[in-house]
């Protein structure tokens, strides 16, 4: 799976559209979009965070149905 795949289904998991995903992170819109295109690389260490602060906030939608 690409790094852009990855990080459009970061986002998705948490049931967020990409404006409130940016909204909430304080990252710019267009560097999400850019993201989530290819047209521009996310670093690992920041997709690493960003997986991080979802698990431990209890963000992902993922989790919460299969703990269900």
């Amino acid at each position: 799976m690409e790094m852009r795949d990855k990080i459009k289904e970061l986002r998705e998991n948490t049931g967020m559209n990409r404006k409130e995903f940016c909204e909430y992170f304080g990252i710019p819109y267009r560097t999400v979009t850019e993201w989530e295109r290819g047209t521009r690389k996310m670093p690992d260490y920041v997709f690493r965070l960003l997986a991080y602060r979802i698990k431990m906030e209890n963000f992902a939608e993922k989790e919460e149905v299969d703990e269900e």
